[in-house]
């Protein structure tokens, strides 16, 4: 690995601990589990690190959401068809071979085709990397709580991530990991053509609305998602459930459920509880 590659790696991991209030960056020992295309010296090569040789020239994917019309959330038979469709083609383009990666299994997304809510996080960790699903570890439990607060169940919503594989050591994807991936993102989300849109976190919500603003300046007011043909989707950014389980205060759980409330109000749901005070 050169010494830019290297660099950028810990760079990552000092931004992952800052956000989640880390103050110190934790050792990575796993043994590797892929085999990587351009071998690299023992000496520099960290532990659970695939190294994908880089073409000269990497060309961003096309463009997403070609069509011009959603597909009504009824016919969920068309949305299963365009959603495995997608995931082919995201399979067979592989963005992810451009960057750094650890993951061992790609992390596409789960829930109601007709869902109205869309849920979304920056990228799978190691748990859900293991179970090839998207929030299964603790962030996905206090998540779940969150959603059955909301009056609604996990299969009732979408769940999915910026990023389709596992960074190194759960790093903070770079700028340009987010530009060879969100495209597939937002074609995803233009396939559920949802009524509102949750992101779980600073990376994703700057991600999605391409802004360097801060989570204090940008949870809590709606923005919007664009897709294609002029289409658009109400966004509402919060802090992701891993922040909140690190700084479990009353006043940041008060903050995410009011973000929620918002939400609700917007699709008409009432809620079942309030969770926002819960000691649990």
């Amino acid at each position: 690995m050169d010494d830019a590659t290297l660099n950028r790696v810990v760079r990552q991991h000092a931004q992952t601990a800052q956000l989640l209030g880390v103050d110190f960056v934790p050792a990575y020992t796993g043994r590797s589990r892929n085999v990587s295309q351009r071998p690299s010296p023992p000496s520099t090569t960290p532990a659970e690190v695939t190294i994908n040789v880089k073409p000269s020239v990497i060309e961003p994917p096309k463009a997403a959401c070609s069509s011009s019309a959603m597909i009504p959330r009824g016919n969920l038979a068309a949305r299963e068809q365009a959603m495995s469709a997608l995931r082919a083609k995201y399979e067979a383009e592989a963005p992810h071979q451009h960057f750094i990666t650890a993951h061992t299994r790609l992390v596409w997304g789960e829930g109601s085709l007709a869902a109205r809510l869309v849920f979304v996080g920056e990228a799978p960790g190691e748990e859900e990397d293991r179970q090839g699903r998207p929030f299964v570890g603790r962030s996905g439990q206090l998540l779940e709580k969150m959603i059955l607060g909301m009056g609604l169940k996990r299969e009732d919503v979408y769940i999915c991530n910026v990023l389709k594989t596992r960074p190194p050591n759960n790093a903070t994807p770079s700028t340009r990991e987010i530009e060879l991936c969100e495209p597939y993102l937002r074609e995803q989300v233009a396939i559920l053509a949802p009524d509102a849109i949750v992101t779980l976190g600073l990376p994703a919500s700057r991600a999605l609305l391409h802004t360097d603003e801060s989570m204090t300046r940008m949870r809590g007011r709606w923005r919007t998602y664009a897709l294609a043909e002029g289409h658009t989707v109400p966004l509402m950014p919060t802090f992701h459930p891993a922040y909140v389980l690190r700084n479990y205060t009353v006043e940041t759980r008060t903050q995410v459920w009011n973000d929620l409330c918002q939400v609700m109000e917007r699709l008409g749901l009432a809620p079942r509880a309030n969770p926002a005070v819960s000691t649990t």
